[in-house]
């Protein structure tokens, strides 16, 4: 997969011309970091504000050295600076979360990866729909089953944005989640490759995590998962608010919404445990490291998570394991992880397979990118090639790796999103 492609995957926004705001950038560091270029880091990160974004956040580890980041705004009415460390929902990053502790339950006996879904939740999935769909399936989105994201927000279908402002502060059961899934036309059969990419699946996985472990899902995640790795700054949300230091999130929805919207107060549950968390940078750093180095999951599960098949995500193709998917880039090798996005914060995090190289990024205004006079397709954004040479200077060690990935980079346009909310490319086709 292309670098643009992912940041398309990952950012699918439009271009907003910010009002004049100097990039005030800062990071905090070891001492000496020979294999970090500090300089250019914060230069490529600061950029990304310069060509549009409101603020965003970055953490870069190499081996046993760290750099973070910040530059431009956290409240554009105010002037607020963003910072590193500042706490940020990062969408469908959760499903990795989620992963892990279904394949702890796995090693644990209690479930078994090729085994139906009914033979947990007998009563969720009706007709022979739940015998044909195992727990595989569900990870790694060749379950067939459709997304809900239209069904629980219908206004976006006609071209408005209402439904996002009137869902502020409901809550919804993941049941009905599963429901909305259900009824949304299917994307294929159970097993079918490419398989295609759902937040009803992880809905699904968090229902099933509750029933082997008779616990919240978000209450076994915080204690098995999250405290496991070590996150000081990672949970799953309780009321609509942020706690902690964070960033306003700000939404466009390809214009749709102009000027874009703060959305950083909002009832998660339409998420679940299909993207409701919420973290920090150099935590998801830390996560994925824990993970890849066998501190959450035993070698047998590790292999299974990381055993990938094609998944189609809006109009981009990944290769997605158990809640993780793999990017090569040309020259620079291979890098594990997810992204993220909810209304108004993008966020992606990736990670060599030794977890000796990381990278996690977190943005705070989305869907950026105007779509085209006849709404069909998104224009190029300088923001995405901005966010393309931030990612390549932080994963790729030499100049001559950076140099191969950037031109590889350009050849092909970024679109889609298969983070939490609804991909762009489908809204787009559907206005």
């Amino acid at each position: 997969m292309r670098i643009t492609r992912l940041v398309g995957i990952i950012l699918g926004a439009t271009l907003l011309t910010a009002t004049a705001v100097p990039a005030a950038a800062a990071e905090t560091a070891s001492p000496t970091a020979e294999s970090l270029d500090r300089g250019a880091l914060r230069t490529t990160l600061a950029a990304v504000h310069e060509a549009g974004m409101y603020g965003s956040y970055s953490s870069v580890r190499e081996r046993a050295e760290r750099w973070t980041g910040a530059a431009g705004l956290a409240d554009v009415d105010t002037g607020r600076p963003v910072r590193p460390g500042m706490r940020h929902r990062v969408g469908s990053i959760t499903k990795t979360f989620t992963a892990v502790a279904v394949l702890q339950q796995v090693e644990r006996g209690r479930i078994r990866l090729d085994a139906p879904v009914a033979d947990y939740l007998p009563d969720l999935i009706p007709g022979g729909r739940g015998r044909d769909v195992t727990v595989r399936m569900l990870l790694n989105h060749t379950s067939g089953i459709g997304d809900y994201v239209l069904g629980a927000f219908p206004s976006l279908a006609e071209n408005s944005a209402a439904s996002l402002d009137e869902g502020r502060f409901r809550s919804i059961r993941p049941e009905e989640l599963v429901r909305l899934g259900l009824a949304a036309p299917a994307t294929g059969r159970p097993g079918e490759q490419p398989g295609s990419y759902s937040n009803t699946n992880y809905v699904i996985a968090g229902l099933l995590l509750e029933k082997v472990t008779g616990r919240d899902a978000g209450t076994y995640i915080t204690r098995h998962v999250i405290d496991r790795a070590g996150l000081r700054a990672t949970s799953y949300p309780r009321t609509p608010y942020i706690k902690g230091p964070h960033s306003r999130m700000y939404e466009s929805f390809h214009g749709l919404i102009d000027p874009p919207r703060d959305y950083s107060v909002y009832d998660m549950s339409w998420a679940s445990t299909a993207g409701s968390l919420i973290s920090t940078t150099d935590d998801l750093n830390r996560f994925y490291r824990a993970l890849l180095t066998g501190r959450l999951i035993g070698p047998a599960a590790l292999d299974e998570m990381l055993r990938t098949v094609p998944v189609a995500a809006g109009p981009a193709h990944i290769d997605y394991g158990l809640g993780i998917y793999v990017l090569d880039l040309p020259g620079c090798g291979r890098f594990w992880g997810h992204d993220g996005a909810v209304f108004g914060a993008g966020t992606i995090a990736l990670s060599s397979r030794d977890g000796k190289r990381q990278f996690a990024l977190g943005l705070n205004l989305m869907k950026y990118q105007r779509l085209n006079e006849d709404g069909t397709a998104l224009e190029p954004s300088p923001i995405d090639d901005a966010v393309n040479e931030h990612l390549v200077q932080a994963l790729c060690r030499t100049p001559e790796s950076r140099e191969a990935a950037t031109a590889d980079a350009r050849h092909l346009l970024p679109r889609g999103l298969p983070g939490t909310d609804l991909s762009s490319g489908e809204w787009a086709t559907r206005r």
